[in-house]
């Protein structure tokens, strides 16, 4: 019998074991510790190498209090317990609501993540870089990361640093040949820490395994080479290193969905992830962005617009009403100055992000700087104007676009917007989403007035300036006769949100 350890609720506890006598660590074993409470459920974690002999399970007990019995398998016979005590973590991890739109915490708060897509963090950037970087974003609204896990090119060359230009830290050996089976414990040690700094800082990671498209550099991307058992496995890997702390799971980036690793990758995770938090796919722009739609892993779906400067919520539009229905949002608008500086600049990222909004995209709000996704060092030319703008990581960190974004959040803070969906007879001709009797969000790109629905009359309402996120004024939504509704009239010639509803919610 081990040791007992007692399990604070959704907070991770490590056990470690010694593995078998064999040649590779990583691909030779699959273990994993069965928990089992007294009262019968059953949670299954994968286990982790970590090093020479060295295996590890992560557990993040889902009561507050209890005993969980564990058992090994997969490794020699070990059995112990562990005594389940309260916390204030009390929101747990991450799940989807039960319309299926959204994102929830374990408690039923909604969870909307606004989301940078920087995607090199976890090969480029140091961790005082990722402290600087989490604080921005945090003080910006921002709750989520893209982060490609490792760096995907299997021609890239450069040196060992994430210091020196054209550097990067490598996960496995053998990626340049299109494998992943020599994996390197000593750079997801230092990945530990880097996540570590974007939870303590409110940010959710998205972990993609491998980039199937453009990847670092779009030097013959290793997403469209490595075999499906090779990515099924680092995926179940992933999901025992970090699956017991928030997380969001993204198999297939970046290309059509349909490559031949992504289902089983998909697969994998839903096997392996008994928490069961959320799983999707992100799509290159000339896809349909409906790969594994009806799949019972496949949770949400991020289209993308590609970065010439062009607003396209009807992408979103026709992926908000498929059926059965599935989040849905544009995981990769313009970045911020692509395009050598020029695209998406000025207000052009708060028009984005209210017209993919209120188009049927509310899974997430997503933000990119040029320079920035890449982890640009000062001095670094390898990318071309296209892919790039003049200035490294950290001039691009205060682009003044990135401060829209959480302008959404702020908006939805303490509504109940869980499940929202477009709804095109609440607010007669405007753009909204709503809930039922709930809530509803009314974007007016020029001011004016809009007729509401009459559920609406007798709620609260507030008045957003759209571009700063200032509240301008609130009030009480009147009476309106039975065939117009409740009207509200407001300035023209500045974009405004209406939020309307009882506070009580969570963002």
């Amino acid at each position: 019998m081990g040791e007992m350890t007692v399990a604070p609720q959704w907070e991770t506890i490590e056990l470690t074991f010694e593995g078998p006598q064999v040649d590779n660590q990583y691909v030779d074993v699959e273990a994993w510790i069965e928990f089992r409470n007294e009262e019968g459920t059953s949670l299954r974690r994968p286990a982790f190498w970590d090093g020479e002999r060295t295996w590890r399970v992560r557990f993040a007990s889902p009561t507050s209090g209890g005993r969980w019995y564990w058992q090994t398998h997969g490794l020699s016979p070990e059995t112990g317990f562990l005594d389940a005590i309260p916390s204030e973590n009390r929101r747990g991890l991450l799940r989807m609501s039960v319309g299926g739109r959204n994102v929830v915490w374990s408690d039923g708060t909604g969870f909307y993540p606004v989301v940078d897509t920087a995607w090199a963090i976890p090969f480029r950037a140091t961790l005082e870089q990722v402290r600087i970087w989490a604080r921005d974003r945090q003080a910006k609204g921002f709750t989520a990361a893209l982060l490609m896990t490792v760096q995907p090119d299997m021609k890239a060359e450069g040196p060992e640093s994430r210091t020196e230009v054209g550097g990067f830290a490598r996960a496995f050996d053998d990626l340049p040949k299109g494998r992943l089976t020599q994996l390197r414990p000593e750079y997801f040690h230092y990945l530990d820490r880097l996540i570590e700094t974007l939870l303590s800082h409110g940010i959710v990671p998205i972990y993609q395994p491998v980039f199937h498209g453009f990847g670092w550099k779009g030097l013959s991307v290793a997403g469209l080479a490595v075999p499906p058992e090779d990515y099924a496995r680092y995926c179940r890997y992933l999901v025992a290193r970090y699956g017991s702390r928030p997380a969001l799971w993204l198999p297939g980036a970046d290309a059509s969905g349909w490559e031949p690793n992504v289902g089983p990758a998909g697969e994998e995770i839903h096997r392996w992830d008994d928490y069961g938090q959320p799983t999707g796919l992100h799509y290159n722009p000339w896809q349909s962005s409906d790969a594994h739609w009806t799949a019972e892993w496949c949770d949400f779906h991020l289209c993308q617009t590609g970065h010439g400067g062009d607003h396209r919520p009807e992408r979103v539009a026709v992926m908000h009403h498929r059926s059965p229905i599935r989040g849905v949002a544009n995981g990769e608008p313009t970045y911020e100055g692509m395009g050598d500086g020029k695209h998406g600049l000025g207000d052009w990222q708060a028009q984005e992000a209210w017209e993919n909004l209120v188009a049927g995209g509310t899974f997430g709000t997503f933000y990119g700087a040029a320079s920035l996704w890449q982890w640009k060092l000062e001095g670094e030319t390898e990318w071309d104007g296209w892919a790039s703008g003049p200035w490294d990581w950290r001039a691009a960190l205060d682009l003044p676009g990135s401060r829209f974004p959480g302008l959404v959040r702020k908006a939805l803070e303490g509504m109940e917007w869980v499940d929202m969906a477009v709804r095109l007879d609440v607010a007669r001709a405007n753009r909204c989403v709503a809930v039922e009797g709930k809530f509803a969000l009314v974007y007016l790109p020029t001011g004016g007035s809009t007729h509401l629905k009459v559920w609406t009359t007798g709620l609260p309402y507030r008045i957003m300036d759209a571009l700063t996120g200032d509240w301008l004024t609130e009030g009480t939504v009147p009476e309106g006769t039975a065939f117009m509704g409740p009207y509200l009239d407001f300035p023209q010639g500045r974009p405004l949100v209406v939020v309307v509803g009882h506070r009580s919610g969570g963002a």
